[in-house]
């Protein structure tokens, strides 16, 4: 009957296990040394070799010539080993064994010694399987069992194990195969069944793996099937369900030119052709992660599962990008991807994810545009150098020049607040100050002053005193009237919630001498042509106040800001005052 690859290309010593170096070396080093553990705990990747090597660890115990770290393979023992037909190496599936009743089994048949076998050996494969309470029953057995038996325990998720069980154990951890190494042993595989296989077909197969042999060798298995005696890359991968380079160029490409129609016409193909869109969206955040890696390393072989040529054009693409934009892609790729696996419309969630990349590609870093601020340089759409070999055709857009902007005027008159204090005070208002040092044609006429006695007045000092500058804030914004036991407030609605706060009841009743129900309407406060609210109970800022706000809105840098970026300065407060 037909032998599967992965069955029949099992190694049988530790010389034909792929990688694992570190584990093979000290077993070995052990066996020499006759410093054999009862309990082993080998866990790892799927596809590593965790259940092959502790196969080949019973054959060196119990080889004829052993106990010996290069086992015949011709004895008894070993033959039967590596057909799993003898009775003293026990191999339990501990997904259908897990509970305490199997466990109990187990202990009972530790205490009988090898029927032949220098040691009883027990593989548990899945592991992580057993109870709670299973293993709990069989930790005295592993923690001093009988001289004959060896426990090696095999599990993907080793933090499963329970630490009482683990510290009686040697643990060993397998790591994924490299991506060279998995294709060296397919290629000699393939030499061996007399298949012939470019490194294109290899490769792809190889990626499929993602680190694991027997992954690897089961896709190749398919493919021989499919294909026959000669691997095609492009049918490998239709086969396989991976995308090519070429394809996956198309969005770089795009991305290079600002098309975002180009990218409904990628969508368009793979629904044309009933290709997966989650698949694609998983090899496009792949591809982005390699141009990543390329970008930031170079050429290493290491660190991209790719051919060599795939990974010397994959890096020239790279060199076209920054490190900051194949960041973005990445994280919008893989946010795709998550919505794809839940999506009832793929190719929707497919299209929207592919122009939010285009439109993440004319995004500028903050500190560009800071930087072309300070310069005085426009705020274009961000350029980008195209590399000959990957030439882009799009042309950018000319920009249009931002239109000027008034300086700002300061206030021309005093506000109440002055008129107010200077009245009091017996002294004579300020004079009205103009920008360009000539006198203004007109001066508004100053409101008049409040009473002393205003409610607002009173409020607006105390918490002016009292360093509660935001709550002053929203007293000097706000109309407020006193009416018996109730304190009217008409405000907007941006400062409404102050008047709810704690502290401004503890100033009401502080002001007023007693506890007053605050009622706050919210209404829009209207202005007149001289920039004050028209209501004569508005509160205008001090002359401080005014002076900060002319200097800073008429910063040339302030100024060059809102020229590029646009937008409204509404307030303005010098923080070494307050």
């Amino acid at each position: 009957m037909y032998q599967v690859i992965a069955r029949k290309y099992r190694p049988q010593t530790f010389h034909d296990v792929v990688n694992q170096e570190h584990v093979k070396t000290t077993l070995e080093n052990a066996i020499a040394q006759k410093r054999i553990a009862h309990g082993y705990i080998f866990s790892g990747q799927r596809g590593t070799g965790k259940t092959t090597i502790a196969r080949i660890l019973a054959r060196c115990l119990n080889c004829i010539q052993g106990p010996t770290a290069t086992p015949c393979g011709v004895c008894a023992s070993c033959r039967e080993i590596s057909s799993g037909g003898t009775v003293d190496v026990i191999e339990i599936d501990a997904a259908s064994n897990r509970g305490i009743n199997e466990m109990r089994e187990l202990r009972e048949n530790v205490r009988y010694q090898p029927a032949r076998d220098r040691y009883k050996v027990f593989i548990i494969d899945e592991a992580h399987q057993i109870t709670n309470e299973a293993f709990n029953a069989l930790l005295k057995t592993i923690e001093e069992p009988p001289e004959w038996v060896v426990f090696v325990l095999c599990t993907t998720e080793a933090h499963k194990i329970p630490a009482t069980i683990a510290s009686r154990c040697q643990h060993f951890s397998f790591r994924s195969v490299d991506f060279e190494d998995l294709i060296r042993r397919m290629a000699w595989i393939c030499e061996q069944e007399g298949i012939e296989a470019d490194q294109e077909a290899l490769a792809a197969l190889a990626a499929a793996g993602e680190g694991s042999v027997r992954d690897s060798l089961s896709a190749l298995d398919q493919a021989i099937a499919c294909c026959g005696s000669k691997l095609d890359a492009a049918e490998v991968r239709a086969l396989l369900g991976a995308f090519s380079l070429e394809s996956l160029e198309q969005v770089s490409q795009a991305l290079l030119d600002g098309d975002s129609r180009r990218m409904l016409e990628v969508v368009d193909e793979l629904e044309r052709n009933g290709l997966n869109l989650q698949h694609f969206a998983r090899e496009l955040s792949r591809y982005f992660r390699n141009l990543l890696v390329l970008r930031i390393s170079g050429a290493a072989p290491r660190l991209v599962a790719a051919s060599t040529q795939q990974r010397e054009k994959m890096a020239a693409i790279a060199a076209q990008f920054s490190e900051e934009d194949l960041t973005r892609y990445l994280q919008l790729s893989l946010d795709l991807f998550r919505d794809l696996q839940f999506s009832l419309q793929p190719r929707f969630h497919l299209e929207i994810g592919l122009l939010r990349l285009v439109q993440a590609s004319r995004l500028l870093p903050i500190e560009e545009a800071l930087a072309r601020v300070s310069t005085g340089a426009a705020s274009p759409t961000p350029q980008r150098t195209a590399n000959p070999s990957f030439a882009s055709s799009a042309e950018p857009a000319p920009t249009r020049p931002a239109a000027p902007v008034a300086p700002p005027q300061p206030r021309s008159g005093p506000s109440p607040f002055e008129l107010d204090r200077a009245k009091k005070a017996g002294m004579r208002p300020p004079e009205p100050q103009s920008s360009g040092g000539a006198a203004p044609a007109a001066v508004m006429e100053a409101p008049a002053p409040m009473a002393a006695g205003d409610a607002r007045e009173r409020l607006h000092s105390y918490l002016h005193e009292k360093g509660m500058t935001h709550l002053a804030d929203a007293v000097e914004n706000a109309t407020i009237t006193e009416t018996g036991a109730e304190l009217s407030v008409v405000v907007g609605k941006t400062y409404g919630m102050y008047f709810k706060d704690a502290g401004m009841e503890a100033a009401v009743r502080e002001v007023f001498g007693r506890p007053l129900r605050i009622k706050v309407t919210v209404g829009e406060v209207t202005a007149g042509g001289s920039g004050r609210p028209t209501t004569a109970l508005h509160v205008a800022p001090s002359a401080s106040e005014d002076q900060a706000a002319s200097r800073a809105l008429a910063h040339p840098e302030v100024r060059r800001f809102q020229e590029v970026f646009g937008g409204e300065v509404r307030k303005v407060r010098n923080l070494k005052e307050s």
